[in-house]
């Protein structure tokens, strides 16, 4: 199984995802790091993601790749997190044919109602949760 972890910015809340998929998957699960910038991509491979690329165009190529796409749902919100998250990017990674696990993460331009808050540890853990049923765990 392949699992796109998609981030921009910092890249802090992707090498959070990357470090809890590490801890709670096999290590036979390759974890492709996906980011917006260069910075994000090297903190998720810091995390021991086992490829990373970075770039609108390096997303738009690899993210069919992936069976999973576990991100902040800003990667599908054209403009978001300051600019990074183009239109393009946006485009490819709603469009991907992979199992979407989008984390509600709200920006500053824009709310998630009717979703009960909580912490980002037990947002991943959910989406692993998931992932672990779709691999028969």
């Amino acid at each position: 199984m392949i699992i796109a972890v998609v981030d921009g910015m910092g890249g802090g809340i992707g090498a959070q995802i990357v470090v809890q998929l590490r801890r709670e998957l096999p290590l036979e699960v390759e974890i492709l790091a996906l980011g917006a910038n260069a910075v994000a991509t090297q903190k998720m491979m810091d995390a021991r993601a086992s490829r990373g690329a970075s770039g609108e165009n390096a997303i738009r190529v690899s993210i069919g790749e992936a069976d999973v796409i576990l991100a902040p749902i800003a990667v599908v919100v054209p403009n978001s997190m300051m600019g990074e998250i183009t239109p393009a990017i946006a485009e490819a990674v709603a469009g991907a044919p992979g199992r979407k696990l989008l984390l509600p993460i709200t920006q500053p331009h824009f709310e998630i109602i009717g979703i009960e808050w909580k912490a980002l540890t037990k947002q991943i853990s959910a989406a692993i949760e998931i992932i672990g049923q779709m691999m028969g765990n």
